[in-house]
């Protein structure tokens, strides 16, 4: 019988605010696509497309039980084409003020995971 406790995680506010931030990035590239381009055709495609491809990188490499374990470098990358992806998604859709605030935010919690998985 194995009597040692199962290691427990503790969620911190920056883990709450990324997680909310990989929300408003996938809802953001829907709202890009369908918005931004003509429908039907391709504007639901990419609707569709384009947050279901980020819900994909995000699954397979950044999240925290992600199918593929890579560095934290490689992570690094995934995340910054993720939420660079939506930033340009509202520069593109004429809001300069949220992309930029987004990016900021964005920036700061990714830094600041970062720490801590090479910590």
């Amino acid at each position: 019988m194995n009597d040692a406790a199962p290691e427990q995680y503790r969620v911190s506010p920056n883990d709450i605010l990324r997680f909310l931030l990989e929300i408003f990035a996938v809802v953001t590239l829907g709202i890009w696509g369908f918005t931004a381009w003509p429908l039907p055709w391709p504007g639901a495609v990419i609707g569709i497309g384009a947050p279901l491809i980020a819900i994909l990188l995000w699954g397979l490499f950044r999240s925290p039980k992600a199918v593929f374990h890579i560095d934290a470098f490689g992570k690094a990358i995934v995340e910054i084409l993720v939420m660079g992806a939506a930033a340009l998604a509202w520069w593109d859709l004429g809001q300069p003020v949220v992309a930029a605030v987004f990016a900021i935010v964005a920036t700061i919690s990714g830094v600041i995971s970062g720490r801590k998985e090479f910590a």
